[in-house]
């Protein structure tokens, strides 16, 4: 069984940095792609960033250059290192573990609340 425990959110001042972190359970954490994901009020969930199991990443557009995503597979977690943070990074993130082109379905954390506000 696989558990995604996501941690680290706030309210902070646009400009400042946050890091999020995601701590998972289960053999199966390091073998597949792990990814963050930003819902804002009143839009659907997007990605913001992922990186597969051998640390190559991907990020969205508006955090390319802000945000940098690694994982630690000996301690099974996943890092969102959150810089130069603006108003419209206000989000729920949640961390995913995607196994759904194996398993039909990917494991989702319970979400962490960033809020960027002066």
């Amino acid at each position: 069984q696989v558990q995604l425990v996501a941690s680290g959110g706030g309210l902070v001042q646009p400009g400042v940095s946050l890091r999020l972190s995601c701590a998972g359970s289960g053999s199966i954490f390091s073998i597949y792609p792990m990814g963050w994901y930003g819902q804002a009020p009143g839009k659907q969930r997007e990605l913001v960033a992922a990186i597969t199991s051998d640390g190559s990443t991907n990020y969205a557009d508006s955090v390319k250059g802000r945000f940098t995503i690694s994982r630690d597979n000996a301690k099974m977690t996943v890092y969102l290192q959150m810089n130069s943070l603006k108003p419209e990074d206000t989000a729920v993130y949640y961390c995913t573990l995607e196994t759904g082109a194996t398993l039909g379905y990917d494991y989702w954390g319970q979400g962490t609340q960033v809020t960027v506000s002066s």
